[in-house]
């Protein structure tokens, strides 16, 4: 019997093998796995008495969807030249197609229409948020909380665990805001600040580049305090929730310990 160290380092190089493409890899950016929502995969169906074949095919299929659409968001990025913009676009749909094909094998047309459904919630928010189409930082927050966590709630509500839903979409959102406040800070560029700042700024029009440090300072606090919130919901989520296995435990910790209040990194820094 596998341990679940063992199906998800199996799996995971399952999806590494199809979306490594030789060819496709010299035109477009390395696609990202992103191995946390693979390890919540496994750690859902570990507990399932699914068989191994089963769980390695629903994985695949969830994390090669995925990767499609997180390979079409890079088509928006405008140092992409039209060659290489049109060869991710063929990478995504390649990538769907795969997917597909694993469950139109298996014949199961109910996850098929799950993960349909959550595909759908993903990219009418995705459009919302590149829109810039909210009027609260609450309707932003929830939208960003749905692109990144839909799959995983459609797929817990198919498998009659949606008691994680909760947890994980405010894990989800944690781990995205985490991403999206260390590159602006980088950068000064992030999808999350300037909708963030549309909101917050809508008068002004104000371009993330030209905030005055009080301005980022402002935006960095609403960012702080959906951390804090979504932190709080994640740490009574490992005290209560059932069968959560060590391995996901570690790397749930090792999440929240990366988070620092704005404040707290600017007076460090400073």
């Amino acid at each position: 019997m596998l341990d679940i160290r063992q199906k998800f380092t199996n799996i995971r190089e399952q999806v590494e093998q199809r979306v490594y493409d030789t060819y496709l890899l010299k035109y477009i950016e390395t696609p990202i796995i992103d191995e946390d929502k693979l390890l919540i995969l496994v750690s859902i169906m570990e507990r399932l008495e699914l068989s191994f074949s089963d769980m390695q095919n629903y994985a695949l299929s969830s994390m090669l969807i995925q990767i499609a659409l997180d390979t079409h968001e890079h088509i928006s990025d405008a140092s992409v030249d039209e060659k290489n913009r049109q060869l991710t676009v063929l990478a995504g749909d390649y990538f769907s197609g795969l997917y597909y094909k694993l469950l139109a094998e298996a014949e199961d047309i109910l996850m098929i229409k799950a993960l349909s459904k959550g595909i759908k919630d993903v990219n009418e928010n995705k459009i919302s948020v590149y829109h810039h189409e909210f009027v609260s930082v609450e309707e932003l927050m929830t939208s960003i909380k749905r692109i990144e966590s839909s799959l995983l709630a459609r797929l817990s509500e198919y498998f009659n665990v949606d008691l994680w839903n909760e947890f994980l979409e405010n894990l989800m959102l944690f781990k995205r805001l985490l991403d999206e406040k260390s590159q602006f800070i980088k950068t000064e560029r992030s999808v999350l600040f300037e909708a963030l700042t549309s909101i917050v700024f809508p008068i002004h029009n104000f371009k993330l580049k030209k905030l005055s440090s009080e301005q980022k300072s402002h935006l960095f606090q609403y960012c702080d305090q959906y951390l804090e919130s979504s932190k709080k919901i994640i740490e009574n989520g490992l005290e209560q929730l059932p069968y959560l296995n060590e391995l996901l435990e570690i790397r749930i910790i090792s999440l929240l310990n990366q988070y620092q209040p704005y404040a707290k990194t600017f007076v460090e820094e400073g």
